[in-house]
């Protein structure tokens, strides 16, 4: 089988290591990028070498621009062409109501969310389009917070959020006459670890009982929606937001 590249950000841990394992697994290529967790980026590419599947873990902050201009000029060749992108990386600040808000929070969540999205979006898409590549599909990770605006903790991170879904809209219209696919995945409450990482531990127990299904999402069924986006099989899907959300 010919390679073929997925590049995806934030993927050291969480929804993004289960995002790289399963393209792994099914004969993709993976370039993850990770922030500081070095150690846990090296974990997830062991898991996806353990596949047979070619693997690579690149430091990135996804809001530099000269940083991601490097990363993907350099992408290596023997990995195949770039045909995915995966924006996931994103963060979230401790809740806060927008009376308490930083101006420097409320800066940096907006520079990783979607500054980052922009400009990874728009370096794949300079190696897909004709005559350079030929085509492929992006997913940009959302929330369900850009429809719910998650009053009392996290407008700011609703508000990137939002704009990750436009930014979705928008670019699939600009590039599906060049064979690009660009959707958008809104997860609602995922049993992962930022909450923990974000000084809110108990946040899932707190927030299940809002959730029709019951539960929280797992990393694994965030993928699953992820992987099959940038399949053949959602061939004729574009500009489509897809909510995994357990009915939230």
């Amino acid at each position: 089988m010919e390679r073929r590249l997925a590049v995806v950000t934030g993927g050291s841990r969480g929804i993004g290591a289960a995002t790289a394992q399963m393209l792994a697994r099914s004969g993709w290529s993976v370039l993850l990028t990770y922030r500081s967790e070095r150690s846990d980026a090296e974990s997830v590419v062991a898991a996806c070498s353990g596949d047979g599947a070619w693997a690579r873990a690149v430091q990135l902050d996804v809001s530099d621009e000269a940083a991601v201009e490097r990363v993907f000029g350099n992408l290596p060749a023997e990995a195949g062409p770039l045909r995915a992108l995966v924006n996931n990386a994103g963060i979230v600040a401790p809740t806060s109501r927008v009376a308490d808000l930083s101006a420097e929070r409320v800066r940096r969540v907006l520079e990783v969310n979607v500054l980052g999205v922009l400009l990874c979006a728009r370096e794949a898409v300079r190696l897909m389009a004709p005559p350079r590549g030929s085509g492929g599909a992006i997913v940009n990770v959302s929330s369900r917070a850009a429809e719910l605006g998650s009053p009392g903790e996290y407008v700011d991170y609703a508000a990137s959020k939002a704009a990750v879904d436009t930014i979705t809209r928008g670019l699939a219209v600009e590039t599906a006459a060049q064979g690009i696919r660009v959707n958008s995945v809104r997860l609602g409450l995922m049993d992962t670890e930022i909450h923990a990482r974000n000084g809110e531990p108990g946040r899932l127990d707190r927030v299940a009982p809002s959730i029709p299904m019951g539960r929280p999402g797992t990393a694994t069924e965030a993928a699953a929606a992820i992987c099959w986006l940038l399949d053949e099989a959602s061939s004729y899907t574009t500009g489509a937001v897809l909510d995994v959300s357990g009915g939230r």
